[in-house]
């Protein structure tokens, strides 16, 4: 599960760089500013949740591979994939309702840092 957990965040990273370029290269001239930095505040949660994603692929292998730390960096892709896929797409549609689940996709970035910390205090065993 570890090389899965850091695969995936490899892609994340992978994306968040390829999408940031994306931004500042294609959508300057298209996109409003106010909607550039909606579509650039989107890659720069995924390139965190990214990396956050990679430290707990480590975790895993060098600690424990518990379910709590699973279930971390799975809420953090969750997170990903709706905080800023919403923003993505909003950005690029001008769909405003979108902005109405971003927040569920913070709720995940919030939930993948408890699990983390629980999994370091508590964890162990889990």
């Amino acid at each position: 599960m570890p090389m899965l957990i850091i695969g995936i965040a490899a892609i994340n990273g992978l994306l968040a760089v390829a999408l940031g370029a994306f931004a500042a290269h294609g959508l300057k001239a298209r996109l409003a500013p106010d909607m550039l930095a909606i579509f650039q505040t989107g890659v720069q949660y995924q390139m965190y949740h990214a990396l956050a994603m990679f430290g707990v692929g480590l975790l895993c292998m060098q600690i424990s591979d518990s379910a709590l730390l699973r279930a971390s960096a799975w809420s953090f892709l969750v997170g990903i994939i709706i905080f800023s896929g919403s923003l993505y797409i909003l950005s690029l549609s001008g769909i405003r309702w979108l902005g109405a689940i971003t927040p569920i996709g913070g709720v995940g970035f919030i939930l993948g840092w408890v699990l983390l910390a629980a999994a370091m205090f508590f964890g162990r065993s889990a």
